[in-house]
């Protein structure tokens, strides 16, 4: 044959479809542990939607295409009144979830934040139970949004332990989009041709650049890329359900395919097999709504805050000891142009913990930032990389997260060294954590909802044999503004 000629022969599908699709379609959960924290991540990532709300750069965001739409059995926002077709209301949601930052994340080669792919479970699941109602069928219940979290954040994260996306210049969302496709479209009723066709069209779809994370791009794009990726997740499934094709080669065709134009001719490895590991040991943001790799960074600066507050002028640096992770993705100097800048900068968010004494959302803000005592702070401020904190980042039995700080004073005097290894929403701090999740989620419902319903979502959710026997549609009922 001349090589000139390609080879017409279409091939069976690539492994690594199948491999996802079979687990979507025939893995059972049995971890209790697995749904018990899909309870807590629920709760947590609702609540940060609703918070979102407060801000109008995301509510801009937010509403049907074509303003005065009406969809017969639309999916409903949580905090809001909007009723909109799913691919939309999995826009919306996913962005009011990833607004401020502050939901669940992933670390290990890549990063990200699992609970993301909630837009796209939630939009479908209220969609499918309001139809079928019409039509006389079951609603599906609270227990299916659960597993499909689980399942969601399975993809995602495992196939983030050993292939980083980032180092090729990819954005996480990639994996959003695919994890989201493969629950949704089983949510859906497709069968198991139709979910590998869906998935391949997830890989083949076009990635988005990590451009509008990194400094001197940062911008707002990463507060809604994720709503994107997981409503795209939600067109591929319905268009996948038409019976359109799928490309059975989308990773691995030579030349055209993910791997050779994506990902430098390299294949996906796979650490383990798909379960429930990543669900169990998923990261909560509790205490600060901070890129993760900061969050030990500013426990450590909340506190030394008492020590160092009156003695800001006669300080002379702030030694940061960290990950190699950190470093390369959120340490930075020069001007901060946005709040999306700074909350992906480890020096604004570990300055603001020394002098404030705490990290919200409002400290992101134009007129905080404008704050001279903060870039005085940040330029004084010295990071080193703990070759043990960026090895223990990646072993599957530690993967912790740490930072330390030390102020030294400019008449020689010195702080202690300030260690924090694990964050309070690390998988080995759940007993401290759950109890400050639990608060930060009845915190947030009382920014959206009256009193009395506040405790009847917050009781609901609180009780999971309950939670998990609710119709969707009857719990995103509650969440209606």
């Amino acid at each position: 044959m001349s090589a000139n000629v390609e080879a017409n022969v279409r091939p069976d599908p690539d492994p690594e479809l199948v491999k996802i699709v079979d687990y979507v379609l025939d893995y059972e959960i049995s971890s209790d542990e697995a749904f018990d924290t899909a309870r807590n991540c629920l709760m947590d990532t609702l609540g940060c939607g609703l918070l979102a709300l407060r801000f109008p750069e995301c509510t801009k965001h937010l509403g049907p295409i074509v303003p005065g739409t009406v969809v017969p059995n639309g999916a409903r926002v949580p905090g809001t009144q909007l009723v909109l077709d799913p691919v939309k209301a999995a826009w919306d949601i996913g962005c009011i979830i990833r607004w401020l930052d502050y939901n669940d994340t992933w670390l290990a080669a890549e990063w990200g934040h699992p609970s993301d792919n909630l837009g796209g479970i939630l939009a479908v699941a209220d969609y499918l139970s309001q139809r079928n109602l019409a039509a006389g069928l079951d609603p599906l219940t609270m227990r299916d949004v659960l597993t499909a979290m689980i399942k969601a954040h399975e993809i995602q994260g495992v196939l983030a332990l050993e292939n980083s996306f980032n180092r090729v210049g990819l954005d996480h969302v990639v994996l959003v989009k695919v994890a989201s496709t493969a629950v949704v479209a089983q949510l859906l009723g497709l069968d198991r041709e139709q979910i590998i066709n869906a998935v391949s069209q997830a890989w083949v779809d076009g990635q988005a650049l990590r451009t509008y994370r990194h400094a001197p791009n940062a911008g707002s794009r990463k507060s809604w890329a994720a709503g994107d990726a997981t409503s795209r997740a939600v067109r591929l499934a319905l268009i996948s359900q038409t019976g359109e094709m799928g490309y059975p080669g989308a990773l691995s065709a030579p030349k055209w395919g993910f791997y050779d134009v994506l990902f430098k001719g390299q294949q996906f490895k796979f650490q383990r097999d798909f379960g429930s590991y990543v669900m169990e040991n998923v990261l909560f943001k509790i205490s600060f709504p901070a890129e993760f790799h900061a969050q030990t960074a500013v426990e450590a600066a909340v506190k030394l805050h008492a020590e160092v507050k009156d003695r800001l002028d006669q300080i002379d640096r702030v030694v940061m000891t960290t990950h190699e992770s950190a470093i390369r993705i959120i340490s930075k100097s020069g001007a901060l142009n946005n709040p999306a800048d700074r909350d992906h900068c480890l020096q604004y968010m570990a300055a603001i913990g020394l002098i404030f004494g705490n990290l919200t959302a409002e400290h992101y803000e134009d007129d905080v930032a404008a704050d001279p005592r903060i870039d005085a702070l940040r330029a004084k401020m010295v990071v080193e990389e703990d070759e043990r904190y960026s090895r223990e980042y990646h072993e599957p039995d530690k993967r912790s997260i740490a930072n330390a700080m030390q102020v030294f004073f400019k008449d020689g005097s010195s702080t202690e060294k300030v260690a924090v290894e694990y964050p309070i929403g690390h998988r080995r701090r759940r007993a401290d954590g759950i109890p400050l999740l639990e608060e930060k989620f009845r915190s947030n419902l009382a920014t959206r909802f009256p009193a009395k319903r506040c405790e009847r979502i917050y009781a609901l959710c609180k009780d999971r044999k309950a939670l998990e026997a609710t119709p969707v549609n009857a719990f995103m009922d509650l969440l209606v503004i």
